[in-house]
């Protein structure tokens, strides 16, 4: 008979095609007392993803979450391209907030520089 302590037990997944990038010692952090969950600017894949994090960070500092607090709130902060590599990783393969960061810049950030029309034709 299949009853709500079933459901509850810890071990049922939520979706049999989704499992959380992070590990368990992440999903045990427990937030501050009193946290409320921030409106985050979203991140597309688009745009300047430094930008991005510097933003999602002073949000959530400004909401007194800190360091590996950052990777469960990371997922409200991202959309389409970017939740689609979010979504990618591999279970229970991000531990750290330094880690998850690492990786969405190795993903997302490009070092080339774009150059401009008016620069291609002044150069000689």
């Amino acid at each position: 008979m299949g009853t709500i302590q079933n459901k509850l037990d810890g071990n049922s997944k939520l979706s049999m095609t989704y499992t959380k990038p992070y590990t368990q010692r992440i999903d045990n952090l427990k937030m501050p007392v009193g946290y409320q969950p921030q409106k985050f600017q979203q991140f597309d894949g688009k745009g300047n993803p430094k930008q991005h994090v510097a933003h999602f960070i002073e949000t959530c500092n400004n909401a007194g979450t800190y360091g590996d607090h950052f990777v469960k709130q990371f997922v409200r902060s991202i959309k389409g391209n970017a939740f689609n590599w979010y979504t990618n990783l591999e279970a229970s393969s991000i531990d750290s907030w330094g880690q998850l960061e690492q990786e969405f810049l190795n993903c997302f950030y490009s070092t080339r520089r774009t150059v401009s029309m008016i620069e291609l034709t002044n150069s000689h």
